[in-house]
């Protein structure tokens, strides 16, 4: 990574530091305490990665692949101990921390370090070494503890590799951020055929559809080439969760899409989940058991923010009426029916009622605000979102409103365009109190260049929705104490490579004055 890509500024305004990191010899990596691993190849071809901030470290991740798409990523079927390395400076002349794991052949050789006892609100740079290769350096940030004046973020999602180049990645990693979130469908699952983008593919896949443990780790090491998306990943820490693809199209708890055989298909997304968390910044303690994987999370930045990260595929009930957009369908309303599942929705009321943030961000995967999509008097709804799950919505935004919850921003993914929503008490009564703001963003490159046209009939039969675009790109969100502001950054294309970045549209929200205002 280039230095004109790394700011050397302290990231965020926090009233003091703690001073709990380990200062260690300056020497550049201390003598591996194991004999060094012998294989071909240099092993870190998909780069590095941090995620996961807190006040005092974050999680380091890398994965030894010299030979990504092959097999068992050209790696030996043996442990191979790797050792990493945080300094303050990016030429390691201060460094903080250092420590060694064991990359497992089980783990199709990730590696998943957690270093403790750094600065909060601070800026370092990492490392690792295996086999006597060292990989790029990547940047991370610590989040505050306590006062916090300003925090700059960027989210995206649906980022379908044949569909497009991932050239927003390339301008977000130049970007002036503090922490990325990535809202699902990191991957896609399909072959090169059964969804291809407006006018054809530009890039191509393995071509079968991934179903087992070696599909998905080639899948994910195939997206982990791209340059642009290595340069987002290596310039800042990462909050993610999944959505549908990277398991199986708008697949809902233990149910398929498609209707499989469920044994055969819990066996899929065990593979999935396995997968996702070796290639993710993710805790150890995240890693897959039987039952699942703990994907939702919560993540502080001082006073100033925190992040609610849901998991809305996991817990939630099948889709209504066979799922797609439907009019009437009286199921979506049952109130036996849930998206989060009731251990999720409890964890949610709670910490957004504990927090004493003044923004409350909830990051999570499909539309949730009301969409109807006929025009006219009649009603099409889409099953898959939040308005498939009316009770679970009406729930929420009760909580919210009753108890007071002050300047939710719920930022949100899915569906392949930009939008920005008033989130209303009551959608049936336009008129209804404005609770909070959804922002909606747009694919990295899914379903190719889009265009500059606008569904301007959502407006019409949705008065509380006050955007959309259908280019690709990314929505980056820079909050203070007193006022969040929402730039969507988009691409004139993505079928080829090197397209420049625009603001295309901006709003802002007032603490304490919901609603979205232009900028």
């Amino acid at each position: 990574m280039s230095k004109e890509g790394l700011s050397r500024r302290r990231f965020l305004t926090v009233a003091g530091t703690a001073t709990g990191a380990v200062v260690v010899s300056q020497m550049p990596f201390a003598k591996a305490r194991t004999a060094p691993a012998r294989f071909t190849g240099y092993p870190f071809t998909l780069g590095v990665a941090s995620g996961d901030p807190t006040p005092d470290g974050a999680v380091l991740w890398t994965r030894l692949a010299p030979a990504p798409l092959a097999g068992n990523g050209g790696m030996p079927d043996r442990d191979i101990a790797v050792e990493w390395e945080v300094a303050k400076d990016e030429a390691f002349t201060n460094v903080v921390a250092r420590g060694e794991e064991i990359a497992t052949y089980a783990d199709a050789h990730s590696v998943h370090a957690e270093p403790r006892g750094l600065e909060p609100g601070y800026e370092y740079f990492y490392r690792f070494r295996a086999n006597g290769e060292i990989s790029p350096v990547g940047r991370t940030k610590t989040a505050p503890a306590g006062a916090a004046s300003a925090l700059a973020f960027a989210f995206a999602s649906c980022q379908q590799y044949e569909h497009g180049y991932f050239t927003a990645y390339k301008h977000m990693a130049q970007d002036d951020l503090d922490l990325v979130i990535h809202l699902g469908d990191y991957i896609y699952e399909y072959d090169s055929n059964s969804y291809t983008a407006t006018g054809g593919n530009v890039r191509a896949n393995s071509n079968h559809e991934i179903v087992n443990l070696a599909d998905y780790r080639e899948r994910h090491a195939q997206y982990k080439t791209d340059p642009d998306l290595q340069a987002a990943h290596a310039a800042f820490p990462w909050l993610v969760t999944f959505d549908d693809h990277e398991i199986d199209n708008n697949w809902a708890g233990d149910v398929p899409e498609e209707g499989m055989p469920k044994d055969f298909f819990l066996r899929r997304r065990a593979a999935a989940y396995r997968a996702y968390w070796e290639h993710m910044p993710l805790r150890k303690a995240q890693r897959p058991t039987p039952d699942g994987i703990q994907i939702y999370k919560r993540c502080a930045y001082g006073n100033l923010a925190t992040f609610h990260v849901m998991d809305t595929r996991q817990f939630r009930s099948d889709q209504a009426c066979g799922d797609g957009s439907k009019a009437g369908c009286d199921d979506r309303n049952n109130p036996a029916r849930t998206l989060t599942g009731a251990q999720q929705e409890q964890w949610l009321y709670d910490g957004l009622q504990g927090s004493p943030a003044k923004w409350q961000i909830l990051a999570q995967q499909v539309f949730m605000a009301q969409r109807d999509s006929a025009a006219g008097a009649g009603e099409t709804f889409s099953m898959d979102a939040w308005d498939g799950y009316t009770v679970s919505r009406d729930k929420l935004l009760d909580f919210i409103d009753t108890r007071k919850i002050a300047n939710p921003l719920v930022i949100t993914g899915d569906v392949h365009q930009n939008w920005a929503n008033n989130l209303l008490r009551d959608f049936r009564d336009a008129d209804s109190k404005i609770l909070g703001s959804e922002l909606v963003g747009t694919s990295i490159s899914t379903t190719g260049d889009g265009s500059d046209s606008q569904n301007t009939g959502a407006f019409t039969e949705n008065p509380w929705i006050k955007y959309n675009s259908q280019r690709r790109g990314y929505v980056r969100v820079s909050l203070d104490q007193q006022v969040a502001r929402a730039d969507f950054r988009t691409l004139q294309y993505v079928k080829r490579p090197g397209a420049p970045i625009t603001n295309h549209r901006s709003f802002v929200v007032e603490a304490g004055n919901p609603g979205l205002k232009d900028a």
